[in-house]
């Protein structure tokens, strides 16, 4: 009977800690979704005033919330490409490759990882102005891909863990070359890795404020437009946009996540 007592509130406090857990990491979230609705005018849009979808419909007039936006995904996108194509040949090269100076530069890799966001922010920012690189989005592409080629290269290293490399042997045995040994071979194999990586770069540059507020110029992202409306009050119609995305990536990832339970089905 006492056991039973203690399981039963062992369960309980287990349960109760998810509970926290889980109110802790999705509240914010609900905030956010919630003043998306709200009919509020005035600053600092906190006071609920009733129900509406009016911030959704003014959203779309909002051209300078629209332009960061689209400037968020533009940059993503070419930084995510450079980084992983880098990230890939850079991991298969260091996979297969011994050379002097290759230690250095594995250890070199986990700079732009451990090292403070603001330091990278500043050593680019002086990197840039030295070379004469002008700040936008060429600045911001290539600063978001300096620190997303490192986690790429980590990805992708863990799946080469235990690669079997009589594959590529057999292929080029039965008359493939190199390259055509990589893309049709190699590349499959790694796919998964490949597009793990690929996404968390995605992931990083799109969600990236500290780094991009050194290296931008005058090209606003969205996180950096958030940021500056912090100060006056974040407005409805930036929760709006806020609640689009995150539908979007949620329906994203059902549609992934059905797919994958089909295929294992």
């Amino acid at each position: 009977m006492v056991r039973t007592q203690k399981r039963k509130l062992k369960k309980g406090l287990g349960v109760g800690y998810c509970a926290l857990i889980y109110l802790f990491l999705f509240l914010p979230i609900a905030v956010i979704i919630t003043n998306s609705f709200n009919a509020t005018t005035s600053k600092p849009y906190m006071t609920w005033k009733g129900f509406t979808f009016d911030w959704y419909i003014k959203l779309f007039d909002n051209s300078a919330l629209l332009d960061s936006f689209g400037n968020t995904i533009l940059i993503a996108v070419c930084s995510t490409v450079l980084a992983t194509c880098i990230g890939t040949l850079a991991a298969v090269g260091m996979y297969r490759y011994r050379f002097r100076g290759k230690g250095v530069i594995d250890a070199l890799l986990y700079i732009p990882v451990v090292i403070p966001e603001i330091v990278l922010g500043i050593a680019l920012l002086t990197l840039f102005a030295k070379t004469s690189i002008p700040r936008g989005i060429l600045s911001l592409v290539l600063a978001h891909t300096t620190f997303s080629i490192p986690f790429v290269v980590f990805n992708i290293r863990a799946r080469l863990t235990g690669y079997d490399n009589s594959v590529e042997e057999a292929s080029m045995d039965l008359g493939a070359g190199k390259v055509e040994t990589f893309f049709r071979i190699t590349v499959p194999i790694l796919a998964p890795a490949i597009g793990g990586g690929a996404l968390l770069a995605f992931t990083l540059s799109i969600d990236d404020v500290i780094i991009s507020y050194f290296t931008n110029g005058q090209t606003k992202t969205f996180p950096l437009k958030v940021m500056e409306s912090i100060k006056s009050g974040v407005s409805p119609d930036v929760n709006a946009l806020s609640t689009l995305i995150l539908a979007g990536t949620t329906l994203l990832v059902i549609l992934t996540q059905s797919n994958l339970f089909k295929r294992r089905k």
